[in-house]
């Protein structure tokens, strides 16, 4: 009991409960810290006296001084339709593909042997070489854009698939097995619906990370979106506009995540029992 109470005490307990209230100060300080130094290093008029330059890093009330400006001159929500449009499109195709394949893999031995090398060879691929080999299979428009999301996100989707269905203990399948059960039986009654909850929150994970391709699938000829009001505001500013915009893609990306997360509450409310 008393080596126990040895590993729970203190700041550095070990794998201990944190109070909510606690863990929220706690949370704070680091993004409080990093606030008090963008301060700091901007702080100072006439411009000239400041630590960093204005054009490098504004301070954080000229960001928000140009908030206006950025929502109804540049349009920002108008752009972060474009934007969520996007994500939305190519995660639909690559969840249209690696769903039904992750899950064939994970079933039948002989097809994960037939595609994991393509899936290991991916997931070796870096995800910036896929704009300029976008660009030349789609061309420059909106389909180039949509295709090297759906791209990017098939290639971290289907791993966590297959991972998925493979995570099902083996005992679920001998017992169905000996109950007589076929093998559609076996896929879609024991392993899908076992990995059910698994796959739904591969989605989750794969849409987010779909999010932050953003910038990457706006880098060329993109006329609305996110990324493009960032690579924008960096060639010909206000370089202001860079920090809200970021802000921007870090609000709407937890915004979708807590909507992903209420509906996996809604939709596997066993799980939460």
């Amino acid at each position: 009991m008393e080596k126990n109470k040895k590993y729970s005490d203190g700041f550095f307990s070990i794998r201990t409960q944190v109070n909510p209230i606690y863990a929220v100060f706690l949370g704070s300080i680091p993004i409080l810290a990093i606030l008090f130094v963008w301060v700091y290093l901007t702080k100072g008029y006439p411009v000239e006296t400041r630590i960093i330059s204005p054009t490098i890093l504004p301070s954080p009330m000229e960001v928000m001084d140009s908030f206006k400006e950025l929502w109804f001159e540049r349009e920002l929500s108008i752009n972060a339709v474009f934007s969520i449009r996007r994500v939305l499109y190519g995660f639909l195709i690559a969840a249209a593909i690696s769903v039904p394949l992750g899950v064939l893999m994970g079933t039948f031995s002989k097809i994960n042997a037939m595609f994991n090398p393509l899936s290991v060879i991916g997931g070796y691929l870096p995800i910036a070489a896929l704009v300029p080999l976008t660009l030349s299979w789609f061309g420059i428009g909106e389909f180039q854009k949509i295709m090297f999301l759906a791209i990017a996100t098939f290639l971290y989707l289907l791993p966590l698939i297959v991972k998925s269905v493979n995570d099902v203990d083996d005992i679920f399948v001998n017992t169905a097995l000996t109950l007589g059960a076929n093998k559609i039986q076996i896929l879609i009654k024991v392993l899908l619906s076992i990995s059910l909850f698994d796959i739904y929150n591969s989605l989750r994970l794969a849409f987010g990370v779909g999010w932050t391709y953003i910038i990457l699938a706006e880098m060329v000829d993109a006329k609305k979106g996110l990324g493009q009001l960032i690579l924008s505001s960096q060639r010909i500013g206000p370089r202001e506009h860079i920090y809200l915009v970021l802000i921007a893609i870090i609000l709407i990306g937890f915004v979708i995540d807590k909507l992903w997360e209420s509906g996996g509450k809604l939709l596997f409310s066993y799980k939460e029992r």
